[in-house]
């Protein structure tokens, strides 16, 4: 009897291997990309000047920057889940403006919406973007201000999963040829 391997088989477990080694890869890559994209967050948080709010896209370019804009009318105020300045934890008052624009208005422990109909608002741009008043408004607490340090950059842990995952792929089917072959 003799011991052939399969090639159709082994063609595809070597390809998923090569890719899971590629993906791994290029999760490392990703990784000192992203942390460079987090000093420059840093960089742009301590900035004095204001950023112009970005109507279009997610804004990223100017996250973590001073701006200000003008919500002329509000659609909605609804909560959610938030920390204020004295990290306490309760309710962000949040409002999208008819334009579309989102605006963290403030930190409360009441679910109750408060009585915000628009206005000029100044603050820091967030990912979303949204602006996060500084000063709250509405008669609102403080939040915690948007920091690039709670963006994560887990990029070396995704690189091991797809290692361990080729790894595994492997050890499988090495398995599977011996258990054939008996």
């Amino acid at each position: 009897m003799s011991r052939r391997v399969p090639i159709i088989s082994t063609i595809i477990v070597l390809a998923a291997v090569a890719t899971m080694i590629a993906l791994g890869f290029w999760q490392v890559r990703r990784m000192g990309e992203k942390a460079e994209l987090l000093a420059r967050y840093e960089a742009a948080a301590s900035f004095s000047s204001e950023a112009a709010f970005p109507l279009t896209g997610d804004g990223a370019q100017v996250w973590f920057r001073r701006s200000s804009l003008n919500c002329v009318s509000v659609a909605k105020v609804e909560a959610v889940a938030g920390t204020s300045a004295k990290g306490q934890k309760g309710w962000v008052q949040r409002a999208t403006c008819t334009s579309g624009v989102i605006v963290d208005l403030g930190f409360s422990r009441d679910l109750a919406a408060p009585a915000w109909t628009g206005g000029e608002v100044t603050g820091v741009i967030a990912p979303g973007p949204r602006l996060v008043a500084d000063p709250p408004l509405a008669g609102l607490e403080a939040m915690t201000r948007p920091d690039p340090g709670d963006l994560p950059n887990n990029h070396l842990a995704y690189a091991g999963q797809w290692f361990f995952f080729a790894l595994t792929a492997l050890v499988i089917y090495v398995l599977a040829l011996r258990r054939r072959h008996r």
